[in-house]
């Protein structure tokens, strides 16, 4: 069964892809999607492939729906990929993670299983990278994605914070 988040999601994809416009969180929804706030993850795959995936680390919204909603529709339009179209939606499957604080860490208490990654460099930039993800098996990896991802030479020096995730799918 489709839970409240992932068919949150849907329902604002779909409402964008067929109106270009935003929906209002619904009435009907619990009470937790209404007051908790925190950061949150969209990503689309249709089969294998990731068709989009954008998030905040940190609530920029006043409530968890509001972020799913919004983060829903910007991860239709990925610029790492053609934006999603009206067609795709019904082979479209979609994954909501909901991630704890960031805390500082070194390396070596990092378990990429359990843990989400944050590198940040002392001139802002940053790359992050959900927990649990095929071929991620070691922190060492983990963080040599999130360099290439933000184009961090593996010589700059960065801070280290790592976050736990909520992962809903359908």
């Amino acid at each position: 069964m489709k839970n409240y988040y992932t068919r949150l999601a849907r329902l604002a994809l779909a409402e964008y892809l067929n109106s270009g416009k935003k929906i209002d969180v619904p009435d009907d929804y619990p009470k937790e999607l209404k007051e908790r706030r925190a950061g949150c993850f969209v990503s689309y795959h249709k089969g294998e492939e990731l068709r989009g995936c954008i998030g905040t680390f940190l609530p920029a919204k006043s409530c968890l729906a509001e972020e799913i909603i919004s983060n829903s529709i910007a991860a239709s339009r990925d610029p790492r990929f053609l934006p999603l179209t009206k067609d795709e939606l019904r082979v479209l499957s979609i994954k909501i993670d909901i991630l704890s604080p960031p805390e500082k860490t070194k390396i070596e208490n990092l378990n990429p299983k359990k843990y989400g990654v944050i590198i940040k460099t002392k001139n802002c930039r940053a790359g992050l990278l959900l927990p649990n993800l095929k071929g991620v098996d070691s922190a060492e990896k983990q963080i040599e994605i999130c360099r290439q991802k933000a184009g961090i030479n593996p010589e700059e020096k960065i801070e280290i914070y790592r976050f736990e995730a909520e992962r809903y799918e359908e």
